[in-house]
């Protein structure tokens, strides 16, 4: 604009932008990867049928994830804290620098709306995710649901929670065993994990 006779500054450009609809915006995460599924819809109808029934009869349903793994020692993180000192970090990430590894396995009571998380220090195993949902179920669950005979699972397909997994599979019975409760997974379909409640 300049080098035509025209000199513009920030202010006019933003003004002239947003004339024409252009303002800024996030991307979203709304496109689908991957095939879709015939029984797609069905799958998420299933869901909730059974979130409802669950709900209804004063059965627990809960949503459950694992999150990102976090390096453990001096890494970067986003935010900001009080402090009297800059706080001095590692200038990169690399996982030979840390003193350890943590896993934030997340639980979440969809009629409660109340979270419940639990750390790991090991890895994301299917012994972690049943071990994870025990501790739930003795320091809250009994609690809200005194009279519980079964539970409800709502989980993506991947990872210690995954479908075809046989080893989550034993490792539930084991768990359903051992709290005396009949335990239903319901697995969102493929890529489609954004729309388990504990994503919200």
């Amino acid at each position: 604009l300049a080098k035509r006779g025209m000199p513009a500054g920030k202010r006019v450009v933003k003004r002239l932008l947003k004339k024409h609809g252009y303002v800024k915006r996030k991307a979203r995460k709304t496109r689908a990867v991957g095939p879709r599924h015939p029984d797609r819809n069905a799958q998420f109808e299933n869901i909730a049928r059974l979130k409802q029934e669950y709900l209804a009869a004063g059965e627990p349903a809960v949503s459950m994830d694992t999150k990102k793994k976090e390096l453990l020692g001096s890494f970067y993180r986003d935010g900001k804290l009080y402090t009297q000192e800059a706080i001095e970090v590692f200038d990169h990430d690399f996982p030979s620098s840390a003193s350890g590894v943590v896993f934030p396995h997340g639980l979440y009571d969809v009629k409660l709306n109340r979270g419940h998380i639990n750390l790991g220090t090991s890895h994301e195993t299917s012994e972690f995710a049943c071990e994870s949902i025990e501790h739930w179920w003795r320091q809250e669950g009994h609690k809200q649901y005194p009279q519980a005979t079964r539970l409800l699972l709502l989980c993506d397909g991947g990872g210690s929670n995954s479908a075809t997994r046989y080893l989550f599979k034993e490792e539930l019975q084991g768990l359903a065993d051992r709290l005396g409760l009949e335990i239903r997974v319901a697995h969102y379909p493929p890529y489609c994990s954004k729309y388990n409640p504990i994503e919200h």
